[in-house]
């Protein structure tokens, strides 16, 4: 039994979250991306929490700006640091005080964003770390910078910073969106069915501003060389190494037909996360946790299931 209920976090802002399973047993918690909301998550949620999965409490936030929760209006809300303070202090919320740390931390698209930064910076809040079709900071600026390829997979972020992006990708039913989930094919996936489009839609017209915000708030894209003027984005960035190695046991679910997101973001990435398993999935797209999600649960209970 999913339910949802909006948790209020101590530095004001209150995150809309889906959850399954017996509150004080060990937490697996799970963060989406965009376009999506907390129940993208909703088969892995159901399934760990049986009995026979572990019995664990699964918990998905929607991440501030989406469906129900807080939605500050200011582009810096969307940095990362106040992202990261976000899942802390919803982990403090739900972890007993016996065991005040996640079991793992699922995360995909702009969640992995948040995931790798607070593993990097705040390991004592998990044990494990698992990461679908999410780029570690530190080959995303690599290919950024130096990819061609990469750079124009990645021109979608310079309109979805357009100060116009939200009234424009609600057009005609969030028809740029449905393109999105589509991978810009006129075919339409199995997966996405009647009653699957009108929980997108919920959350979609609950307000678009916080993800575009997310892009806005981060220079980690390409370059626009368009007017008002130059914009560097990434060629600007420099990371301290320090912010980018992830020393827990983590596992990567890297789906090779994304087309935003190509194999070359997984190269050199072991040299970042030194304890990691890697499982690359031919044929499925950036939308695997939808298209594949026995797989995924699949990746997920062995990972779990290993002792440290």
């Amino acid at each position: 039994m999913i339910e949802t209920r909006l948790i209020p976090l101590p530095h004001g802002i209150s995150l809309s979250c889906r959850m399954a399973g017996e509150p004080g047993r060990p937490v697996l918690m799970f963060l989406h991306g965009f376009p999506e909301g907390a129940f993208v998550w909703d088969t892995l949620l159901a399934h760990f929490a049986r009995p026979e999965n572990g019995a664990y409490f699964c918990i998905a936030p929607n991440l501030r700006g989406f469906e129900k929760s807080s939605a500050p209006p200011e582009v810096d809300a969307y940095r990362p640091k106040h992202l990261m303070q976000d899942i802390a202090a919803l982990v403090a919320a739900f972890c007993p005080a016996d065991r005040p740390q996640l079991e793992c931390l699922v995360a995909h698209d702009w969640g992995g964003a948040i995931a790798w930064n607070l593993a990097a910076a705040m390991p004592q809040l998990m044990k494990k770390l698992a990461i679908i079709n999410s780029p570690h900071p530190g080959t995303f600026l690599r290919e950024l910078q130096h990819s061609p390829a990469q750079q124009a997979a990645s021109a979608y972020m310079n309109f979805l910073i357009r100060p116009d992006a939200e009234a424009l990708l609600a057009k005609d039913d969030f028809r740029r969106l449905w393109q999105f989930l589509t991978n810009g094919s006129d075919q339409v996936p199995a997966w996405l069915t009647d009653s699957v489009r009108d929980q997108y839609r919920e959350v979609w017209r609950a307000g678009l501003t916080g993800g575009c915000n997310l892009y806005r708030a981060s220079p980690l894209r390409p370059p626009r060389l368009g007017p008002p003027h130059y914009d560097p984005a990434a060629a600007a960035v420099t990371l301290a190494r320090e912010r980018l190695t992830v020393l827990l046991p983590a596992l990567v679910i890297w789906a090779l037909d994304d087309i935003a997101l190509p194999p070359a973001l997984i190269e050199g990435l072991a040299d970042y996360v030194p304890d990691m398993q890697l499982h690359q999935v031919p044929g499925a797209s950036h939308w695997i946790v939808h298209e594949q999600p026995e797989r995924v649960a699949g990746y997920l209970q062995d990972f779990l299931g290993q002792v440290r």
